[in-house]
């Protein structure tokens, strides 16, 4: 896990610098967008922020957490990172070392929220410890494969802590803990990463205590949850049961935190049961069919195109590249606008779509310029694609006539049709929230700026022979 280490490494490098630690810190923060933005939330988190004050710098934030928050919130992102890096590339032959490192990010995620309804202000100092608690059986399935398959011989499979002791001669725990303090963790976080067990009732829980706690319980909750079936369900709640007390989180808000864990795991885990894998490898297939299948149908209608732009009329084009884009990208609406010069607007002529052939008569505007995406476009040589239209920063860019017809969309593509750089008209094509959010590859805006200059070479041919046709009048 040399990756791991080294990200481990430069956290703490930062957190104790003796020199402008402030500094370095921030410096830190700033390299990681991703890393920016969790400091200054929660630096205007409702636990930190006082009297209502706004932290917009990350300099202020140092100020505001101190850099030892701010150094747990770094080291948990970055060994979240490092730990989903190195389990599916570095140890991609070790299936055993991906379900540990799985695992420890599940019980990362159950920290999270477990800690948040705690209202704890060490969320982060717990995530690092619940990261690192199973570090010792990490360790183990990465370096020393043959010794973890000797104690699942001798204690068997998710039980191999027992054969610890006679295996390596130390636990499981002592192995972690021997690790961390080799590359330098502060002590505070070598203590939570320890196991403890719910103290007998009544009795008071040190911070050191707590911390070791949430760790313990999430990384059991992690082992639980792993197989998402209902023996493991059982486990969880006898496990928040037993530790609800001692973490000053009652058993039922303990469970919703833990279901907020599960469906953030769902999505971000590669392996785990949990995640379904294999549903989602099927779907991730069937998209990449679907969106193969569409490129072959805009690549025959681009064929078709290609051998009637000598004889078919700037429609007939229009109307064969409409119904190909329609089918190809699979749009819920498609719509050809078409300029109308002697009334100086645009107007939608052909559509595909449910429920928009009776708002086309809606779709019409002036064809002097205003600021708006649609205008914008016009003026332009290349196909424009909105991923997200619903963006309120991008409201503005939006005209009355698309808010009052087309607003369903979430995401669109004009492919603007200009003939001697004056706009001729443009085709429209939009997804709705029932389509899965898309980008489009460079292969489709190739196939669509191909199908968009055959549309304009019908175009200037119909121009042409009309010139031709006064000049003989």
């Amino acid at each position: 896990m040399p990756g791991f280490a080294k990200a481990i490494s430069a956290i703490l490098g930062a957190m104790r610098g003796e020199d402008e630690s402030d500094f370095n810190m921030t410096q830190t923060v700033l390299s990681d967008p991703v890393l920016t933005q969790k400091v200054l939330r929660l630096a205007n988190s409702g636990m930190y922020s006082a009297f209502g004050q706004h932290v917009n710098t990350v300099s202020k934030a140092v100020l505001v957490l101190g850099t030892e928050a701010i150094g747990h919130l770094a080291l948990g992102l970055k060994l979240i990172e490092e730990l989903s890096a190195t389990s599916t590339d570095s140890v991609a032959g070790s299936s055993c070392a991906h379900i540990e490192m799985e695992k420890a990010v599940l019980a990362g995620m159950v920290a999270q929220q477990v800690a948040t309804s705690a209202n704890s202000r060490h969320a982060e100092e717990a995530v690092v410890c619940s990261l690192l608690h199973t570090l010792g059986r990490m360790m183990i399935t990465f370096y020393m494969p043959e010794r973890w398959s000797e104690m699942q011989k001798l204690a068997g499979i998710d039980k191999e802590n027992d054969a610890a002791m006679q295996v390596l001669g130390l636990s499981m725990e002592d192995v972690g803990s021997a690790a961390a303090a080799h590359w330098g963790l502060p002590k505070n976080l070598i203590s939570g990463m320890r196991s403890v067990a719910p103290p007998e009732d009544g009795q008071e829980v040190s911070h050191a205590d707590w911390i070791a706690g949430l760790s313990t319980m999430s990384a059991r909750c992690a082992d639980a949850l792993w197989h998402d079936d209902e023996a493991g369900a059982e486990e969880v709640k006898r496990i928040t049961e037993s530790y609800s007390g001692m973490l000053g989180v009652d058993a039922e808000k303990m469970s919703a935190a833990i279901e907020r864990a599960k469906e953030v795991a769902a999505n971000d885990l590669s392996i785990a049961p949990l995640s379904k894998p294999a549903e989602r490898r099927a779907k991730a297939l069937a998209k990449t069919r679907q969106r193969a299948a569409g490129n072959n149908i805009l690549l025959s209608g681009l064929a078709d195109m290609r051998d009637l732009v000598d004889s078919a009329s700037p429609g007939q084009m229009v109307s064969i590249a409409l119904e190909t884009v329609y089918k190809g990208l699979d749009f819920s609406r498609a719509v050809a606008f078409v300029r109308n010069h002697r009334e100086g607007r645009y107007a939608a002529k052909m559509c595909f779509g449910e429920g928009v052939k009776d708002k086309l008569g809606e779709m019409v505007f002036n064809e002097a310029y205003e600021p708006n995406v649609f205008h914008a476009a016009l003026n332009s040589d290349r196909v424009i694609f909105i991923e997200n239209a619903r963006d309120p920063k991008f409201a503005t860019k939006l005209p009355a006539w698309w808010k009052s017809t087309l607003s369903e969309a979430r995401s669109f593509v004009i492919l603007p049709l200009q003939s001697n750089s004056q706009p001729a008209g443009f085709i429209y094509g939009d997804w709705d929230e029932s389509f899965p959010p898309i980008q489009l590859s460079q292969t489709e805006f190739s196939l669509l700026n191909d199908m968009r200059a055959l549309v304009v070479k019908a175009v200037e041919r119909r121009l042409h022979l009309e010139t031709v046709g006064n000049r003989v009048a």
